[in-house]
């Protein structure tokens, strides 16, 4: 039982953690790992400061506790500090993985199900160098504030990861498959779309041609559009940015246009997957919160500090990226919401265009980069010939501004392995996803 004084604002953050990690290199067994460990974080708050502290030994979080309180002033007034006020008092007990957990599946099922997958990365004579991974992590998640907050809910999820060099003459090309869920038995029979992912990256490989340089229609498929809308718009919306930036504060005005009618753009945490945080690290509940809507700059994404400062409402979107680490604004699950046309329609009317299918990294905050991995021509409203593209990029604002055609469903992404990085925070599980988004023009290089 934790007891917190009065006159100071406190909360206690806790996480059991379980994860495993299992390697193959070239065929051949390289790592297995489990791991279990629990921390706490634990911070306290007078008005003027915050104190914190990370411990691993649970049984002296009190002991923590009260340590911070001596350094810090008691505040009789406390609940009126405008960041207090923010926070939510919810009290809420979920537990959604009981009776699927990666904790009850052993070690041999786990590395027997990866062993299954490796043929795919050596069949065929230009694959060279392999990797397998399956990677899984379950974490029981307790919060508790000196307002009364009182929560506990657990996170899964687990995935496989396949990849190898493919070499044949001077052509060379990176591999790569990855599926992750939050259920292991739906790990299970995915022998024949990972088989078809490295198929087509073989004929990628021996049939790709370097692509004509030029602006372009582009069509962006739901991984690469929720890679632009993460990596472009979302880490703009994390407000933090804006607390000593007021050139910033004067851009990114709430009512201004900044995309196409067509556009919006949501985040929420709610949604299953890779991002599930039912409440954030201050005990604050998910909600859907749209960043664009309609083409309008609809929100931004808070922590209860933020949201104090810039005199708007929590979004649940305070997270750290473990019990080591305070929490910052950060995104759950970003994604494009879906327009009315099919893939056919978006498509048909481009004379000469790309569509870029699957990514290898993005970036960008006023300008944004993406570098393609398979890519393929758009000829007179037909899919065409693989092509090499290093990366295409513009303007973040020119770009939203140019969206001229969205799917009718959307898909969304999770992935195992890698993360979203921030300050010294790496790496944080987040989903994105969305339809295929169409822009009207795009630099291809």
């Amino acid at each position: 039982m934790i007891e917190f004084k009065k006159d100071y604002y406190a909360d206690v953050r806790i996480e059991d953690r379980f994860t495993t990690e299992i390697k193959f290199l070239n065929g051949n067994l390289a790592e297995t790992k489990e791991r279990g460990e629990s921390r706490a974080f634990v911070r306290v708050f007078d008005g003027e400061m915050w104190y914190y502290a990370a411990t691993t030994d649970l049984g002296h979080i009190q002991k923590t506790l009260d340590g911070l309180y001596e350094v810090a002033k008691a505040n009789a007034d406390i609940e009126n500090d405008p960041a207090v006020k923010k926070f939510e008092r919810n009290r809420d007990h979920l537990e959604s993985f009981k009776d699927n957990s990666v904790r009850n599946i052993g070690l041999s099922e786990k590395t027997e199900l990866l062993r299954s997958l490796l043929p795919i990365t050596q069949s065929d004579p230009c694959m060279a160098m392999s990797m397998a991974k399956y990677m899984d992590r379950n974490s029981r998640y307790e919060f508790r504030s000196s307002l009364g907050a009182d929560i506990s809910y657990d996170y899964q999820t687990c995935g496989i990861m396949l990849y190898c060099d493919m070499v044949e003459g001077e052509k060379k090309f990176s591999a790569f498959w990855q599926q992750g869920e939050t259920d292991f038995n739906r790990l299970k029979g995915l022998t024949s779309e990972a088989e078809e992912a490295f198929k087509e990256q073989v004929e990628f490989m021996r049939n790709s041609v370097p692509v004509e340089e030029g602006d372009y229609p582009v069509v962006l498929s739901p991984l690469a559009a929720g890679i632009f809308a993460h990596e472009s718009f979302g880490h703009k919306s994390e407000s933090d940015f804006m607390l000593s930036d007021e050139s910033m504060k004067e851009e990114w005005q709430l009512g201004k246009q900044v995309g196409s009618p067509l556009l919006t753009i949501s985040e929420c945490g709610e949604i299953s997957g890779v991002g599930y945080t039912p409440y954030d690290d201050e005990g604050t509940k998910a909600r859907k919160n749209y960043l664009i809507k309609d083409g309008i700059l609809a929100g931004r994404l808070h922590s209860t500090v933020t949201a104090a400062a810039l005199e708007e409402e929590v979004t649940g979107n305070a997270r750290a990226v473990d019990c080591t680490f305070e929490p910052i604004v950060r995104m759950t699950t970003t994604y494009i919401e879906a327009g009315k046309d099919s893939f056919e329609q978006l498509i048909a009317p481009i004379k000469k265009g790309y569509f870029i299918k699957t990514v290898k990294h993005g970036s960008g905050m006023s300008t944004f980069t993406i570098a393609p991995a398979l890519s393929y021509e758009i000829i007179d409203g037909k899919l065409g010939r693989p092509v090499e593209i290093s990366v295409i990029s513009g303007n973040v604002f020119e770009t939203l501004g140019l969206i001229d055609g969205l799917s009718d469903k959307i898909e969304l992404k999770s992935f195992v392995s890698g993360g979203c990085g921030k300050m010294e925070q790496y790496p944080l599980p987040v989903g994105f996803g969305g339809p295929y988004v169409r822009v009207s023009k795009m630099k291809v290089q």
